[in-house]
Order: C-alpha cells, then structure tokens, then sequence
C-alpha cells in the first residue's frame, strides 16, 4: 500500500548536542510504528521548490501518537538547517511513514541484541533501546557507540542513566576524537562480545565506511552474516 504524505505538526524542539536537534511531532498514525523505522519529510518553498530527506524515529513505538526526531545540523544542508535554526512549535511539516522493515526489532524477536552506532546512526538504536526497556526489559543488549567527542554523543545523559540503572544494558563508547581516542576495531568489538555473550540480533547503523568496517568485524568476529541488519547513511 503505497504512503501518502500527511500534515505533522511540531510540538517540541530541544537542543540535544551543539550539532543536533530534537523535534517531536504529532503524528496522526493509528498503529504504533516499529523500532528502526523512519519517515520521508518534504519542505516546499513559496515559489514552490520541495526538499525531501528521511530521518530515522528516535522514540518509542509505544505512543504512536507522537515521534521524536533527531536531526543533525549539516554543513549547507537545506532541509537540516531549517530544522535547526527556523522550525519552531506550532510549524506544520509533510511527512509520511513509517517506513522500513528490514532494519526493525520487535520484543517478540528476543536478543541478546547488539547495536553499533556511529555518529547519528545511533537514533534508530535509540528507538529499539527505549522500546526494550519499556517491552522487553528482560532481553540483554549491549550498544557500542562511535561519536567523535563526549559532547557529541546523542542522549549521552539518558544512555549513561540507563548503564548506571538497567540490569540487561551496557554501554560501549568509543570516542574518536578525545586525546588516546579510537575507532570501533577489532578489540573493541570483541570486548563487547565479552560482555554480551553471542548477539541473537545485531544492528549496525551509520555512515557507509563506518558500516562497512563494523559489519565486516562482526562477521570475522563469528557472527553469522544472517544475524547482522545494516542501515546506512550517505556520506
């Protein structure tokens, strides 16, 4: 059944990072949407110009009335920039969504569940974290996060309150750019095996090198190539 575009209209805007940009949005969906999925949203200009690009939905699907978005500012970006510096509650938006299948977790599929994000790759993690901890709180996950600079690291206070508190979640942060930093390597990837046991499930989201590197680790690490979902951003 092919999506249409709906009118979506922004309820909150929230400083995240010094670079990204939490918007929520009432959305009019009567089925919840699933974890990793994500919209289309399509600006139109007064002499009539339209700009589309796909964000990922960062929050729950366990109020389907309201998504969360984060959206990173880009350097020249139209569509980002306007989210940035312009948008504001009350502003009207198309969208359409959800959208995805693939790159989705759903509670009934269990875990243990690894997630590796790199950068903004980690919003479609943050949606299936926040829905296990709601759904699922009993299924192990481990996600292991490449961000540049401890002040880049998205939902860094939620992420930390929920390695401090929650029993089944470990967090992995591998910062790029800190003095001694490091990329996700083959150590890293293997200290968080350690510390999960064998993923029943593992999603790997993020640019395309960043993927591509991750994915291939994985697999040299042993897991089976049929237990690995990639998403990949441009760039």
């Amino acid at each position: 059944m092919a999506l249409t575009w709906q009118e979506a209209r922004i309820t909150a805007t929230v400083p995240e990072t010094a670079r990204v940009r939490r918007l929520t949005l009432a959305v009019g969906w009567s089925e919840p949407f699933r974890a990793g999925q994500h919209v289309d949203v399509r600006l139109t200009a007064p002499d009539g110009y339209q700009a589309q690009r796909s964000y990922s939905i960062a929050s729950s699907p366990m109020r389907p009335e309201a998504i969360d978005l984060l959206i990173e500012r880009l350097d020249d970006g139209e569509v980002s920039g306007f989210f940035s510096d312009v948008a504001e509650p009350g502003d009207a938006i198309e969208l359409r969504g959800p959208i995805g299948g693939a790159f989705v977790w759903d509670p009934g599929m269990g875990g243990p569940l690894l997630l590796v994000g790199g950068g903004s790759g980690v919003v479609p993690l943050l949606a299936m974290l926040r829905h296990r901890a709601e759904a699922a709180p009993g299924v192990p996950a481990l996600l292991l996060y490449s961000a540049r600079t401890r002040a880049d690291v998205i939902a860094r206070a939620e992420l930390m309150r929920r390695d401090a508190e929650e029993p089944g979640f470990r967090l992995r942060l591998v910062l790029t750019r800190e003095p001694g930093g490091r990329r996700i390597d083959a150590q890293t990837i293997g200290e968080a095996l350690a510390a999960l046991g064998m993923p029943a499930h593992a999603f790997v989201c993020g640019s395309n090198p960043f993927v591509s590197t991750a994915a291939d680790l994985l697999v040299e690490a042993g897991l089976p190539a049929r237990t690995i979902r990639t998403e990949r951003f441009g760039g």
